[in-house]
């Protein structure tokens, strides 16, 4: 098995068009990349290198658990102890919080020093850069995904997105288009997460846009026919690089054909 070091990184990501004062978005599997000398944090300074200081890295640190149990995250919990979940569960502090399946380089990324994290107790993200301030403030308990969240602003910063081996699944802009579509299906829900509210931890009830990325993948394979992707390879693992507004544009109108 080939061991890969950060000039691996530093060299394909200058090839596929990373560069200076991009601003990014970045989702990653670290353990699809193969041996990676030195792990997280290797990623992770490399592409803090390739942006450096007029550029900014943003990536996805959610701690989903921290919704009711009815949303199916508690699947190892019996639901006769689903109130107890919902007593008990701890408050969201966006210091200590860990993240939930977001791979360990977004977790060693949510403690980095000087990144910044977002408020949203149960879809937060971290930012570290000359937009972090801007990017993960003020993230609305029900403006999850849209315009003027994290995301939202990306969009608006011209951003790039980064898969490091893996899919459309997991790329969180998806969400910014599923916001501004119009379909016939498109609907809210009542989500619960616990928070401190003046002092005291409170489960609390927020609307917001029902979380759908079942077509995501799909949604990506027509995108990548545009020929809007730069793709690339380090190790066992599959990159591509992409504006995030070209996706999301490509998404929206997606989304208005062919969600019923």
């Amino acid at each position: 098995m080939k061991t890969i070091v950060k000039g691996d990184f530093l060299r394909e990501w200058e090839r596929i068009g990373l560069k200076k004062g991009a601003v990014v978005m970045v989702h990653t599997s670290l353990k699809s990349l193969g041996y990676v000398c030195g792990g997280a944090q290797t990623v992770i300074e490399s592409l803090l290198e390739t942006v450096g200081d007029e550029g900014a890295i943003m990536m996805p640190s959610q701690s989903w658990k921290n919704l009711d149990p009815e949303d199916g995250v508690h699947w190892d919990c019996d639901k006769e102890d689903w109130q107890l979940v919902r007593d008990n569960w701890p408050a969201y502090d966006k210091r200590i919080t860990p993240t939930n399946t977001m791979g360990a380089v977004a977790e060693m990324f949510r403690i980095w020093p000087g990144s910044l994290r977002s408020d949203h107790p149960a879809r937060s993200v971290c930012a570290y850069g000359k937009y972090a301030e801007h990017l993960t403030k003020d993230h609305d308990l029900s403006n999850i995904f849209g315009d003027g969240s994290p995301i939202g602003r990306l969009y608006e910063l011209d951003a790039y997105v980064l898969l490091i081996g893996v899919g459309y699944d997991k790329n969180t802009s998806l969400h910014l288009a599923d916001e501004r579509a119009s379909y016939p299906g498109k609907h809210h829900c009542t989500e619960h997460s616990a928070v401190m509210i003046d002092g005291r931890r409170e489960w609390k009830a927020y609307d917001t846009l029902y979380v759908d990325g079942e077509d995501f993948d799909e949604i990506g394979e027509a995108f990548e026919k545009e020929g809007l992707v730069r793709a690339g390879k380090i190790g066992d693992a599959k990159i591509r690089l992409m504006k995030q507004r070209d996706l999301v544009d490509f998404a929206v109108a997606w989304m208005e054909k062919n969600r019923k």
